[in-house]
Order: C-alpha cells, then structure tokens, then sequence
C-alpha cells in the first residue's frame, strides 16, 4: 500500500477540484479507462464520478480497484460515487 502524502488527499477533497472524467450508463468502458490514462499523464489526480444508481456499493468498490489495476494508480479516497485517483 502507497502512503498518500496529505498534500494529494486535501487536494483530492477539496470542493474546487471538479471530476474531469464521468462514468455514465453505459458503465466502465475500454475508452473511459484510455481517457482516465491519458489525464493522468499530464496530470496528478484525476476524480471520476459515476452517475447514481448504476451500479451498487459493491460492484463501485470493484472498480475502483479495477482502475487502480488498469490505469497503475492509487485510489485517493472514493466516497459516494466519487472517486480520484493519483499516480504517484
């Protein structure tokens, strides 16, 4: 497990920071995770936000953690339907 430093995890809670990438009804596509690697490339944390009531508690911890496989980043924080991830 990655220590986050507490500088990326206020970062990642601050209400300023707006998600740049959303996981509509189609769900987790192929294109979303090459648009999430992308963003993380050129930037730091990148927050994801799912729309509600498409997939349940359990099946959004799944892909949080699918992300985290695909995409070789840390899961900041998820809360909700929110999530941001940090390659470190």
């Amino acid at each position: 497990m990655t220590k986050i430093p507490s500088h990326i995890k206020r970062q990642a809670m601050s209400r300023e920071f707006k998600p740049s990438v959303r996981i509509g009804k189609t769900g987790l596509t192929d294109g979303i995770t090459e648009e999430i690697k992308g963003q993380l490339k050129s930037r730091i944390l990148v927050k994801i936000k799912m729309n509600k009531g498409i997939y349940d508690r359990e099946a959004r911890i799944q892909i949080w953690e699918h992300l985290e496989q695909e995409t070789g980043a840390t899961l900041v924080m998820s809360r909700g339907n929110v999530g941001v991830l940090w390659l470190n």
